[in-house]
């Protein structure tokens, strides 16, 4: 009996897709794979790519609780890619806003292929400097640096509080400015 194996080298993504799939002018998808609505997820260089079910064959429209549609997801915007293989999912959380929700994403994938590799790689890629600010003895906050994998373009920075750290202490936000200062000068911004 052979097993299934969800993490296949390679998945031949159909013409049709790419002619609607909304790349920017040079993209290339690197990796890509199917999602269980029939849609597909397509990787390149730069973003996340999902294009949503079409035509004959495929599945009635995702809820947007499981799909955000037709989208481009820069890697630099994506805080983390979860794939949980007993559920066949696929969960990507965007950078958040302190005090809002975070957006975030749940696909049906049966086989991630290289699609998971590529995912994790290009988020990694687009985080620039990641500093640890204690405002208590051992919680606090960090200060992340992140911009477009491919190079060029601004750092986007981002505070990630500790659970029980209140953004809004004087000292807290003191101390996140100070770490912002300190991260902007290591980078010489």
């Amino acid at each position: 009996m052979s097993r299934r194996n969800p993490f296949k080298r390679s998945v031949e993504v159909p013409r049709e897709v790419l002619q609607v799939a909304p790349l920017r002018r040079g993209e290339h998808v690197l990796a890509g794979t199917r999602s269980r609505d029939g849609g597909w997820l397509l990787g390149t260089r730069d973003a996340l790519y999902v294009v949503p079910p079409r035509g004959p064959g495929s599945v009635d429209q995702p809820s947007p609780a499981d799909s955000p549609g037709e989208a481009r997801i820069p890697w630099e915007s994506i805080e983390r890619a979860d794939w949980d293989s007993d559920e066949d999912r696929l969960v990507v959380s965007e950078v958040g806003e302190f005090g809002r929700i975070r957006p975030q994403h749940v696909f049906g994938v049966s086989e991630p292929g290289l699609l998971l590799e590529l995912v994790r790689e290009r988020v990694t890629a687009s985080v620039v400097l990641q500093r640890r600010v204690l405002t208590e003895q051992k919680r606090g906050l960090s200060v992340i640096g992140r911009r477009a994998p491919a190079g060029g373009g601004e750092v986007i920075w981002a505070y990630q509080f500790d659970p029980g750290v209140d953004p809004e202490d004087p000292d807290v936000v003191a101390a996140a400015e100070a770490g912002l200062r300190a991260a902007q000068d290591e980078l010489g911004l």
